[in-house]
């Protein structure tokens, strides 16, 4: 859902555009994506397209079609950045019990912007509104921020006290080198305020046990990206239990993933000083998730079994 900044929606046959899905001639289609990622994001800025992720985002609910309503989502991702959740959250929005409206960000990261606003009955019902679909399906987000943002399992759970909280994890050293490279790609500053960013996200288990004070364990499922990328047949059928769905299986379930970000290279004493600093959250995470498979992540092979 892009929006033109307050000046009113951007609309073509009752479907909001989208950047990424406007048609513009082909020879501009190439000259735009030449850009650099920061004179790409002006460019939309000065056209009035933002991201659900940035200032200026207008978050009025969709106008509801026929048959369709809204309410609380049945589902919300939570991270993390770089571990293959837009993958995931495609194989389950080709659930055909599952509603995804055209135009709508799978981040609809709505509550990322409350951790200094209030948040009452007008906000958890615009919350709502951002949930579209038919009777009879159901439908979510997957906002990878909401893990690491310390705001939001307790707003989550005032507005959607119901919904099933998935998490997809990854190698935390290779979710911060592909975390990193890709916000330096798309034009963040090299500073230290930029790596620690990226640092603070691969703090798992620190981040669930705040989930945990607001939800049943049982209400969340949280997967290893390398052993859904290894069995996602497997995988796929879980998470599908998970949410209440039949069993399907997605035409393009083995395509391959790329969560890779970049090619950052990390030196060797700073990737084991990450290692040293992610080992007791990565043995926590263990503690509380035994199902996690630390063989599969090779910084902690010391940690398997």
């Amino acid at each position: 859902m892009i929006t033109n900044g307050g000046r009113g929606r951007l609309s073509h046959g009752g479907t909001l555009w989208h950047p990424d899905t406007m048609r513009p001639p082909r020879v501009a289609r190439a000259a735009f994506r030449r850009l650099s990622p920061r004179t790409r994001n002006a460019v939309l800025h000065h056209l009035g397209y933002f991201a659900p992720w940035e200032d200026g985002f207008d978050f009025s609910p969709p106008v509801l079609g026929l048959g369709e309503r809204a309410g609380p989502p049945d589902f919300v991702g939570i991270g993390v950045q770089k571990g293959g959740t837009s993958w995931w959250y495609e194989l389950i929005a080709d659930h055909p019990d599952v509603s995804v409206r055209d135009g709508i960000h799978k981040e609809r990261h709505y509550l990322s912007h409350f951790g200094t606003e209030p948040f009452g009955a007008d906000e958890v019902h615009r919350y709502w509104g951002l949930f579209p679909r038919p009777t009879g399906t159901i439908t979510g987000e997957w906002t990878p921020d909401y893990l690491a943002y310390p705001w939001v399992a307790p707003l989550l759970a005032l507005a959607a006290p119901d919904a099933k909280v998935l998490v997809l994890l990854r190698d935390p050293v290779e979710r911060f080198r592909s975390g990193l490279s890709y916000r330096l790609s798309q034009g963040a500053p090299p500073t230290g305020a930029t790596v620690a960013d990226a640092v603070r996200q691969g703090f798992y288990a620190r981040s669930l046990h705040r989930y945990l004070d607001y939800f049943p364990a049982d209400q969340l499922q949280v997967l290893q990206y390398e052993r859904c990328a290894s069995d996602p047949a497997g995988q796929l059928a879980s998470t599908y239990r998970f949410l209440g769905l039949a069993e399907h299986r997605p035409d393009d379930l083995e395509r391959p993933v790329n969560v890779s970000g970049g090619k950052l290279t990390i030196d060797p004493e700073a990737r084991q000083r990450l290692v040293d600093l992610y080992a007791s959250d990565v043995s926590d995470l263990i503690s509380l998730y035994p199902g996690i498979d630390a063989s599969l992540w090779p910084n902690f092979a010391a940690h398997a079994g």
